[in-house]
């Protein structure tokens, strides 16, 4: 078993995930990332591991695999996720529930497998890469937002059944950021319908001006390796502009005029 600290990121191939693994790997630890296809270590010297976590025979292979080989995980960052950009009424169930195993009951299958270890180690920390819209109901992302909303309770209770143990959750909330997720959205399966017209044009021009004007994606990064190295981590981390303010108003404001403002912000015509 080695004695340096492991890290495990998935979905490292691109965006937050790529960024979180290099980052960590430049703190002494080594660290694998994973990919639905095969991909080559980097040359920063992330260990790339091929891993589909809607499969669960993948994902007993590859955490098994990672133990067999360094004999620990100490992080485990649960980023591997995906949209489908579309109104609830143009989404089919079947393309929804595809998205809650991918976001959801992916992560959900990864930490299955590792936290007995990090239970038995007595030490560890799980991160789950959420979002702001898993802290309000997003038009035109609704299934979306519903898997981070699901993301959120999970960790939540999670964090009080296993920090005893001496094992940390930490929820990461980013708000708009400048990564390609929404341009890899899973289209949409059913047929456009001619009532949602107008609203899905204001949507579509909403979220790609908010991406554009969106924060670093190296913000999350960065957040991350802070969090790895803190002793006690608190359950929740918001990230970017909106992810802060956003959640405010939610709060203090009456819920038809938080409404509004999310009508304005994110799906005004």
């Amino acid at each position: 078993m080695t004695k340096q600290r492991v890290a495990l990121v998935t979905g490292a191939s691109s965006g937050f995930g790529d960024l979180i693994a290099t980052n960590l790997i430049q703190t002494g630890m080594i660290v694998y990332g994973t990919s639905r296809q095969p991909t080559p270590d980097t040359p920063s010297g992330v260990r790339m591991r091929v891993l589909d976590v809607s499969d669960a025979a993948s994902v007993a292979a590859c955490v098994g695999g990672i133990i067999a080989e360094a004999g620990r995980v100490d992080v485990l960052v649960n980023n591997a996720g995906r949209t489908v950009s579309a109104l609830v009424e143009e989404t089919a169930i079947a393309d929804a529930e595809a998205l809650f195993q991918t976001n959801f009951f992916g992560a959900a299958r990864v930490t299955a497998q590792v936290l007995p270890h990090m239970r038995d180690q007595g030490s560890g920390i799980l991160l789950f890469i959420s979002s702001l819209a898993g802290l309000v109901g997003t038009p035109g992302q609704a299934y979306y937002s519903a898997t981070k909303h699901a993301l959120e309770g999970y960790a939540e209770s999670l964090y009080v059944e296993v920090r005893p143990l001496g094992v940390n959750v930490v929820l990461i909330e980013p708000g708009f950021f400048r990564t390609a997720i929404h341009d890899k959205a899973t289209p949409s399966t059913v047929p456009p319908i001619p009532a949602y017209a107008t609203r899905r044009a204001a949507l579509d021009r909403k979220f790609a001006e908010s991406v554009r004007r969106g924060d670093d994606p190296q913000k999350v990064a960065r957040l991350v390796t802070q969090i790895v190295g803190e002793a006690h981590p608190r359950l929740r981390y918001r990230v970017g502009n909106d992810a802060v303010w956003v959640p405010r108003f939610k709060q203090l404001l009456p819920e038809r005029w938080f409404l509004g403002v999310v009508e304005r912000r994110f799906g005004g015509y």
